[in-house]
Order: structure tokens, then C-alpha cells, then sequence
């Protein structure tokens, strides 16, 4: 890379995505060959692949995750996508009442609130912090975002309780 691996941080931080719009138009088709070559990809799926990574990628950098760029980014990247491959295809093998289980549990998540549902992806799926949950969702500190958790976790569990979820084709209410 022709920039100080500091500074393409400093940028990246600070919201400049030069660096992922370059990285993409200069690697897409090498990627493109890998997917295709390890994985099978259709070249419309790698592409898909490739952005969705680079964005994690971006997202791990903004919030302060990823302090350093790896030696080898390329293959950091490469390693990125094969993990959500590879997490792809273990999902398939599911058993059936898991996937339902998991299938009725993402219905019951729609029903959650806005707020409540980011609340919750930031915590469990982004493994941010209290404070990070808080700063992103402009709660006034990190005890008000565990607060707010706290109530949305309990809300979900009690719809939970509640006995079947309602067909995933009805529209869920926006707030409860």
C-alpha cells in the first residue's frame, strides 16, 4: 500500500473510505477468481461477499476494534470472507427444531422496537460495550444503554413466553 498504514487508519477513523472504495476496485476480481476457484461463488455473490467484508472490515476500524492494519491485509480480508462462508454452511446443517427455534426467535426480534433492536445487535451481535451502546445510540451514559438492554432483553424474553410466534408473513408492529 502506497499510505503510511497509520494514516490509512487515521482516515478510515475519521470516516474517509478512499482506502475500502480503492481496496475494492483494485482486488475484485482476484477475489472474484478465489470465490469461484475455493468456494464456488457465483461472481455476483463474491462481489456481495467482498463488500460486505470490507464493510465489517470498516466498521471494526471506525469503533476502534481493529487498532493496527494486519501485515497482509488482503489475506486478513480473504480470512474474513471465508468465515462467513464457512458460517453459512454450517448454518444449513441446522437441525430442524434449532432452525426453528432460531427462525421463530427472528420473527419475536421484529416485534422488538427500532431502538430496542439496535440496542440489542449492538450488545450481542457487534460486541460493543455499555459505553460504545451508549455514544451510537445517544443514551446520556453507559448505565442508561445497560438499563435499555436490560428492558429489551426482557421484553423479547416475555414474547418469548408468550407461546407461538405469529406468521412471519404478518406485519410486525414497530414498537410494544
Amino acid at each position: 500500500m502506497a499510505q503510511p498504514l497509520a494514516e490509512v487508519l487515521t482516515r478510515l477513523r475519521v470516516g474517509n473510505q478512499n482506502f475500502i472504495i480503492n481496496f475494492y476496485q483494485q482486488h475484485r476480481e482476484h477475489f472474484t477468481h478465489w470465490a469461484d476457484l475455493n468456494h464456488q461463488l457465483p461472481a455476483a455473490e463474491a462481489h456481495e461477499l467482498l463488500r460486505a467484508v470490507l464493510l465489517e472490515f470498516y466498521d471494526q476500524v471506525a469503533d476502534g476494534r481493529l487498532t493496527k492494519l494486519p501485515e497482509d491485509l488482503r489475506a486478513h480480508l480473504y480470512s474474513m470472507a471465508y468465515e462467513r462462508i464457512a458460517a453459512g454452511k454450517s448454518a444449513a446443517v441446522l437441525p430442524l427444531a434449532e432452525a426453528g427455534r432460531r427462525q421463530r426467535l427472528l420473527v419475536l426480534f421484529g416485534y422488538l422496537g427500532a431502538d430496542c433492536q439496535k440496542v440489542l445487535m449492538y450488545f450481542y451481535f457487534r460486541g460493543y460495550n455499555f459505553e460504545k451502546v451508549a455514544g451510537k445510540m445517544g443514551y446520556a451514559n453507559a448505565t442508561v444503554a445497560r438499563l435499555q438492554k436490560s428492558s429489551c432483553l426482557r421484553t423479547l424474553y416475555e414474547l418469548v413466553g408468550r407461546g407461538p410466534a405469529p406468521q412471519a408473513s404478518a406485519a410486525a408492529p414497530t414498537d410494544l
